[in-house]
């Protein structure tokens, strides 16, 4: 499991209006423990793509990247960090939902 520490959040264009829906793109700095196999001396982002359009919202894409070298880290997220990331990509662009 990791922690995010910060993040960035860039609107992407899509100048021939092939995709449906608006895409986000959200970088997220991880804190991930030394004993982690996710860990990197390098440290550790999450790139990932977020879309919405009317009703839906998901997360198209991700990928792992040692933050200083931008190196590909071949990792999958659990079903509980993807949650987590959907759950923050969402809070960004809407606000919290009410319970």
């Amino acid at each position: 499991m990791f922690t995010v520490t910060s993040y960035t959040v860039e609107k992407l264009k899509d100048p021939f209006n092939i995709l449906p829906g608006e895409r986000y793109e959200f970088v997220l700095e991880l804190e991930v423990e030394e004993d982690d196999e996710l860990y990197h001396d390098e440290g550790v982002s999450l790139r990932v793509v977020y879309m919405q359009d009317n009703n839906e919202e998901r997360v198209v894409k991700y990928e792992f990247q040692k933050t200083t070298t931008g190196g590909y880290i071949n990792m999958e997220l659990e079903e509980e960090e993807l949650a987590l990331v959907r759950s923050l990509c969402h809070k960004e662009l809407f606000g919290p939902t009410a319970e």
